[in-house]
C-alpha cells in the first residue's frame, strides 16, 4: 500500500515538471541609444548692399571724404556711390578705387591753378565771365585712368539737371569726367555741358544729396552727407551771391524730401564755410570724419537690423 501511494507521488510530481515552462534564459541589459545633439546652422546675415549718397556744396564737398575715411575705419565699404555737383567729384574718384586716405592725398595735393577754368574763387568774385570746365572734366578723367562710368570698380552715378526738360538725369554710363562736369555746372557761372543732343547743368538744381537715385541704382541701405549751406540772413546783393542764396533756399526745400529716404544722414559740422574755401579742405575733412563718428552706432545698429530682416 505505502509503495503505491509513493510511486503515484511521484508520478504527480514527474507529469507536474514536465508542464512547467523552464525560466527565459538570462539577456543581457540593453545600452540606451545615443541621440546625437542637432546642430542648427547660424543663419547668415542679409546681404545689404549700402549706398552713399553725396551731396554737392563746392569746396565743402571735401567733407565727404573724412566721411568715407570714418566709414572705412569700421569696416563698412558701401557698394554703390551717387553724388551731385562736388559729390560727384569725390564719389568718381573713390568709385575708381581710391579709399579714404587715397582721397585725402589728393585733396591736400590739388593745385587750383591746374583746374582754373574752373576755380571756384572766380564763384565769389565781383566779375562776371563764363567758365567752361574742362579742366575739371579733364582732372577727374586723369585721377580715374580715363574709365568710363561703367568700368569703375564701384557702381557709380553722377546726377545733373536736364535744361531743356528741368528734369534730373542720373548718367550711369560714359565718360566720367564729362559726367562729373555736368553735374557740377553751376548755371550762369559755368557753361552748360553738351552731351549729345542735350544741355546740362548742375545736378543740386534738382537733387541736392541724390538719395532717391541711391535707391534706383540698388542699395538697400543708403547712408546720405548733407553738406549744402544755409539760406543767409545776411546774404550780400552780388549776383553771384544771389545765386548761391538762391540755390541754398532751393537746397532746404528739396532735401527736406529727399532725405527722409535715407537711413542715415550724416552733416558735418561746417559752419559757414565758404565753398571757395579750398584752405580750410583739411577742416572740412575732420569735420567729416567727426560727424559720421557721431552716428557710427546708429549706423551700425540700423545696418545689423537690415541685415538680419
Amino acid at each position: 500500500m505505502y509503495l503505491k501511494r509513493f510511486a503515484l507521488i511521484s508520478l504527480l510530481s514527474f507529469l507536474t515538471a514536465c508542464g512547467t515552462t523552464p525560466p527565459p534564459a538570462p539577456v543581457a541589459p540593453v545600452e540606451p541609444a545615443v541621440v546625437a545633439p542637432v546642430v542648427v546652422a547660424p543663419v547668415a546675415p542679409k546681404k545689404v548692399r549700402i549706398g552713399l549718397a553725396l551731396g554737392g556744396g563746392a569746396a565743402r564737398g571735401f567733407a565727404h571724404i573724412g566721411v568715407i575715411k570714418a566709414l572705412e575705419a569700421q569696416g563698412i565699404y558701401p557698394e554703390i556711390v551717387v553724388g551731385t555737383s562736388a559729390g560727384s567729384v569725390v564719389g568718381a574718384l573713390y568709385a575708381a578705387g581710391n579709399d579714404g586716405f587715397a582721397l585725402q592725398r589728393s585733396a591736400m595735393e590739388m593745385d587750383e591753378a591746374s583746374i582754373s577754368d574752373w576755380a571756384l574763387p572766380l564763384l565769389f568774385s565781383k566779375s562776371s565771365g563764363v567758365l567752361k570746365g574742362e579742366a575739371l572734366e579733364d582732372y577727374v578723367n586723369k585721377a580715374v585712368r580715363n574709365a568710363p562710368m561703367e568700368k569703375l570698380k564701384r557702381k557709380f552715378g553722377a546726377v545733373a539737371t536736364d535744361l531743356n526738360s528741368g528734369k534730373p538725369i542720373l548718367f550711369q554710363r560714359g565718360n566720367t569726367g564729362q559726367a562729373v562736369r555736368a553735374s557740377s555746372s553751376v548755371p550762369s557761372v559755368f557753361q552748360p555741358v553738351k552731351i549729345g543732343k542735350h544741355s546740362y547743368v548742375d545736378g543740386g538744381l534738382v537733387a541736392p544729396v541724390p538719395v532717391r537715385f541711391a535707391r534706383e541704382m540698388g542699395a538697400d541701405f543708403i547712408i546720405a552727407v548733407n553738406i549744402s549751406t544755409q539760406a543767409d540772413a545776411q546774404a550780400a546783393v552780388s549776383s553771384v551771391e544771389v545765386l548761391l542764396q538762391t540755390f541754398a533756399i532751393m537746397g532746404q526745400r528739396l532735401n527736406v524730401y529727399e532725405l527722409k529716404d535715407a537711413d542715415i544722414v550724416i552733416q558735418p559740422a561746417l559752419g559757414k564755410m565758404a565753398g571757395n574755401d579750398f584752405a580750410a579742405r583739411n577742416l572740412a575733412i575732420l569735420a567729416g570724419e567727426q560727424a559720421a563718428a557721431a552716428v557710427m552706432p546708429q549706423i551700425k545698429a540700423k545696418l545689423k537690423a537690415a541685415q538680419q530682416q
